[in-house]
């Protein structure tokens, strides 16, 4: 009776510790997904914007920066909370912030050049530390 007691709960903190790290992963694509959509975003609405004129109110609305950064932010900490209390290493997390931070930045700065780099630069911190956890996930 106590070999099979034993066998469930390894299985089963097995099946638990494969699925957390399953999640952790999801959020760290969908962050990195996320990072990529800015990106285009940020560029394609410049682009747009002072080429053609077009798409002004909609690429431009301040609206977008704060609930992509408020989605970021939720998205970021989930993902590099999780990875931190998993592998231990505290790097993702402080560029991820550090990212975040620049985002911010960007929202507080005019619309154009300075807000896109801004933007992009935050931006790929974001990315690139998603991608750093990822490679500890396991």
């Amino acid at each position: 009776m106590l070999h099979i007691a034993v066998c469930y709960n390894i299985t089963y903190k097995t099946i638990m510790r494969q699925a957390l790290l399953s999640i952790r992963d999801r959020f760290d694509r969908v962050g990195l997904i996320l990072s990529g959509l800015c990106a285009v975003h940020c560029v394609l609405g410049i682009v747009l914007v002072s080429a053609m004129g077009l798409g002004g109110e909609l690429l431009l609305a301040p609206e977008i920066h704060e609930y992509g950064l408020a989605l970021a932010v939720l998205v970021g900490f989930l993902s590099l909370g999780f990875g931190l209390y998993r592998h231990g290493r505290p790097g993702p997390i402080v560029i991820g912030t550090v990212g975040m931070l620049v985002m911010a930045l960007a929202l507080a700065a005019d619309h154009g050049l300075s807000e896109a780099v801004l933007t992009v630069c935050g931006v790929a911190l974001v990315a690139f530390a998603h991608l750093w956890n990822l490679r500890h996930a396991h």
